[in-house]
């Protein structure tokens, strides 16, 4: 362990330089962190036969680096953090239905049907969320999706002999 906190202190310039030429400004502490990981790597796999260490070395952590980089802005893409502050700006609209469930005319589908198109429509869940909640099986709430929807298209859709004209 000696040995790697001696070339930790060697390189810790070139780790930085790396951070700074890849322009991250945040997290850096985090990052340099991350090329310390990568440097005692790089000591691990260094072959001598291949070259300097110091330009191996280099390689190893910037290309790290990247690749920490590229997954933090995936993350930040697809997830947003908000304050609370931002929460309360958000109405509530739970208790605000477009619709009254009670008025959804739903005369046709059966006790099981009703309870899929209630789960998907007003709770957004997921088929296997239901068949957990109903405990029952994936495959008996696809039929209930199945048997409702065929269902729900003859009641809704135009009869295609009104389209022949």
């Amino acid at each position: 362990m000696e040995h790697f906190n001696e070339i930790a202190q060697q390189y810790e310039p070139m780790i930085h330089k790396i951070i700074q030429t890849l322009g991250i400004y945040k997290n850096r502490k985090e990052f340099f962190q991350t090329g310390l990981i990568a440097l005692w790597q790089a000591a691990e796999r260094y072959d001598q036969e291949r070259g300097s260490f110091s330009s191996f070395a280099y390689s190893y952590i910037k290309g790290h680096l990247q690749t920490e980089m590229t997954k933090r802005n995936k993350y930040d893409e697809r997830n947003v953090s908000v304050d609370e502050e931002s929460w309360a700006l958000i109405p509530d609209l739970s208790a605000k239905l477009p619709f009254e469930w009670e008025e959804l005319d739903c005369d046709g589908l059966t006790e099981k049907e009703k309870k899929w198109l209630m789960y998907t429509v007003i709770h957004g869940l997921t088929v296997k969320e239901i068949a957990t909640i109903e405990n029952v099986s994936l495959s008996a709430v696809k039929l209930w999706r199945s048997g409702a929807r065929k269902r729900l298209r003859d009641r809704f859709l135009v009869p295609s002999s009104f389209l022949k004209s």
